[in-house]
């Protein structure tokens, strides 16, 4: 290809511009001159900068949290209803199990199983993430952080829970189910416990699985296995124990045996 040695070039860190791809100003100028639109911030490369700052928020926060469950569940989910009081059965037994508890940090599910934890003297978690309409977090998080962006938020979940433990919810409990079965089944990461409580509402989705996905092929003969069903609250806990006794190991955020992240 013929390249003209007078055209101009200019080098803007890693990236090599030429022609009429080079800025009129350079990157300080625009730093420095207070003058012009604030555009800039929109970017996607400004963008860049802010999910990096979400991973060090989320990782920095939790970094010395020790052994966590994750509890999703839907924010729709009224006080006084047994699915309510499920999963605040459920926090408080995590919670006396030596678990922390993490929740998305919003209400319904997650605030009873925060509520469960706190009331239990255990360590309650709430990762929040903007929304259209706020909801923040609810007042029973004692570590709360609030995210931008749904894929940062989904990493620290994965990242420090040894278990999740998912109740009946909508597309947002289901994206977060089927993120970590993605993630085990593929080996990503390391198998842990997947348990959904709720035997009625989830046996539709149970019988879809089994008799659709894996007797058309598109699953392996084991993978329904790799998610539990009870309604017991007492048995999740003892699940996750078991799990955790019988050699799937902890994985807390950070260890003397975590390897490099």
């Amino acid at each position: 290809m013929y390249s003209d040695p007078r055209r101009r070039i200019r080098r803007q860190g890693p990236a090599t511009l030429r022609g009429k791809a080079i800025p009129k100003t350079t990157t300080d100028e625009r730093l420095l001159d207070r003058r012009g639109p604030s555009d800039w911030v929109h970017t996607d490369p400004w963008r860049v900068l802010r999910i990096q700052a979400e991973f060090v928020e989320g990782f920095g926060l939790l970094a010395e949290l020790g052994p966590a469950v994750s509890v999703f569940g839907s924010a729709r989910t009224a006080p006084g209803t047994t699915e309510y009081e499920q999963a605040e059965r459920i926090g408080a037994g995590l919670a006396s199990a030596g678990y922390a508890v993490i929740t998305g940090g919003g209400p319904g599910i997650m605030e009873a199983a925060n509520k469960g934890a706190v009331g239990a003297n255990g360590v309650s978690v709430g990762l929040g993430i903007e929304l259209p309409v706020e909801m923040g977090l609810n007042d029973y998080v004692e570590v709360g952080l609030e995210f931008r962006y749904f894929f940062v938020r989904k990493t620290v979940f994965i990242k420090y829970s040894q278990a999740f433990v998912v109740l009946p919810g909508g597309f947002g409990t289901l994206d977060e189910l089927f993120e970590a079965l993605t993630l085990v089944q593929t080996g990503k990461i390391t198998r842990f416990p997947i348990v959904l409580v709720g035997s009625d509402y989830w046996s539709g989705l149970l019988s879809w699985i089994n008799e659709t996905m894996l007797d058309r092929g598109k699953i392996s003969a084991g993978d329904p296995q790799l998610v539990q069903v009870v309604d017991d609250p007492a048995e999740v806990v003892q699940i996750i124990l078991d799990a955790h006794k019988s050699g799937v190991p902890p994985r807390p955020g950070r260890s003397a045996q975590s390897g490099p992240a």
